[in-house]
């Protein structure tokens, strides 16, 4: 099914490839850079979209299904001439560090369902690299996420000391405090 992503919204795009893919038994969830560009509204833009492949042994029905919508793989990323985003399927579990994710949100356009991590975890992804890895710009990313969201700040606590980071998760707290007085 050939799609004009040319007259779409990335959002549209996404969900429309969420939902092509829910239409034949496999089951995608958005994380990653494109979830802090919609939670924050598109103060961080991102230039992928990450859906997380959680079918087993389906990937040959991934890579037909996006032939079809006229994408072409290249490595690991499937590019498409009418957009600029490059989409990957990251393989399951959905997780974050050491977490299982849960709770699954939702966004419903006129092109389907797009299914993503919920806020509060989209926080956790970003927090996970500046963990592992002292990226800054995640740091940020999870500051962005966590400033225009209601966010479990209990939750990312709890799951920071499993990840033996609550050091880290101080720092991400007192400047996501110092940001929300500003705003």
């Amino acid at each position: 099914m050939r799609q004009n992503f040319k007259k779409m919204s990335t959002l549209e795009i996404a969900s429309f490839i969420c939902q092509q893919l829910s239409n034949i038994d496999i089951k995608t969830t958005l994380s990653g850079g494109f979830c802090v560009e919609i939670y924050s509204f598109g103060e961080y833009s991102s230039m992928d979209i990450d859906l997380i492949d959680q079918s087993l042994f389906k990937h040959n029905e991934i890579k037909k299904k996006m032939a079809e919508m006229g994408f072409c793989q290249e490595g690991k990323h499937f590019r498409h001439p009418d957009t600029k985003y490059t989409i990957e399927f990251p393989a399951s579990p959905l997780a974050i560090g050491s977490e299982l994710v849960k709770e699954i949100a939702e966004i419903e356009t006129e092109y389907g369902v797009l299914r993503l991590i919920t806020p509060t975890d989209s926080v956790k992804d970003r927090l996970i690299a500046y963990y592992a890895w002292n990226d800054d710009r995640s740091l940020e990313q999870a500051i962005l996420v966590a400033i225009h969201n209601k966010i479990d700040l209990e939750n990312v606590k709890l799951w920071s000391e499993k990840e033996q980071e609550l050091k880290k998760y101080e720092c991400f707290l007192d400047l996501y405090k110092q940001r929300k007085k500003l705003n």
